[in-house]
């Protein structure tokens, strides 16, 4: 009776989408872009409903906070903030005009700040270019490749990536395990672009020099110790340089590039902040009903990288 049930709802929430197009379409006379970028923004919010289990007629404006916290929470600039919650406004004020709902729960939803500044954000045509710039006949060449494919496959801290020790590596699994701020551990999916990478890189260090005390460390500087912060700064600030890239950027921004290219790509809002390592600022145990299934496929799908992977590699 259950699952009947469910269904009917999703064939209602399907209907209610459709007309909601139509007003746009018909009564508001939006552009076809428009259209598709309203569109793509109601949709983050539908995708995060569903792994809530609350049906559109049954929002409140606290279901509404908590999604605004997670897209300020994963680095979603505030521009793009702004646009997003404008177009789940405009759905629930259709909602309210065509007589599904009494009262619109987004009403007291505020947007962000405006001139709260964030990280630069890269393309993920300019990430490619920064990783095609490596130089792959210099003896660290194949360690660089694999550094960055891990921070943007994985959205690490500098500090995570630089600790990652080979003993985390569960490649037959497809998860690296992570330590995070506060001394936190997470089981972060990995693309198998990045533990193709690293396997090559695996080949090269085990030839090198290792200094006792760090034989389980995955990234090594060339003296034998684990690479620090200040070096991967320095790397990626060298490689976006020689790709004609001039924005500010950082080991961080691919970290935001990583978050804001899942939520734009479709990958669910609580799947990301998992993937990050953050607690919401609404609620405290909000992961433990994220499958770790649901969580890599989640991540692995919608990742722009693993989908040029799967096509060149013919993957399906």
């Amino acid at each position: 009776m259950k699952s009947e049930e469910k269904s009917t709802n999703k064939e209602r929430q399907a209907l209610i989408i459709r007309k909601y197009q139509q007003y746009l379409k018909l009564e508001k006379s939006f552009s076809a872009n428009t259209l598709n970028a309203y569109q793509a923004d109601l949709e983050k919010l539908l995708h995060f409903l569903e792994g809530e289990n609350i049906g559109v007629l049954d929002v409140t404006l606290d279901d509404l906070q908590r999604f605004a916290a997670g897209l300020h929470d994963i680095g979603i600039h505030p521009r793009s903030q702004a646009r997003i919650l404008s177009g789940i406004k405009s759905f629930f004020h259709f909602l309210v005009i065509a007589d599904y709902l009494e009262g619109d729960p987004s009403e007291l939803l505020e947007g962000p700040k405006i001139g709260f500044k964030l990280p630069e954000v890269l393309t993920v045509e300019e990430i490619d270019r920064i990783i095609e710039t490596v130089d792959m006949d210099k003896k660290e060449g194949q360690r660089n490749r694999a550094i960055l494919e891990t921070l943007y496959s994985c959205g690490l801290r500098v500090s995570e990536l630089c600790n990652l020790k080979l003993s985390d590596l569960y490649f037959d699994e497809g998860f690296i395990k992570v330590e995070g701020k506060g001394s936190k551990q997470r089981l972060v999916p990995i693309s198998p672009r990045a533990i193709k990478e690293i396997k090559y890189w695996l080949i090269d260090r085990n030839l090198g020099k290792i200094k006792t005390g760090f034989e389980d460390y995955v990234f090594l500087a060339r003296w034998g110790n684990n690479i620090s912060r200040i070096m991967v700064f320095h790397l990626i600030k060298e490689l976006a340089e020689k790709a004609g890239i001039t924005k500010n950027i950082s080991p961080h921004t691919f970290r935001h590039s990583f978050a804001t290219h899942l939520l734009e790509g479709g990958a669910n809002l609580r799947a990301i902040q998992s993937m990050l390592g953050h607690e919401s600022i609404a609620t405290t145990e909000i992961y433990t009903h994220i499958d770790r299934n649901m969580l890599r496929s989640e991540i692995i799908e919608h990742h722009p990288r693993n989908i040029k992977y799967h096509k060149e590699q013919g993957i399906h």
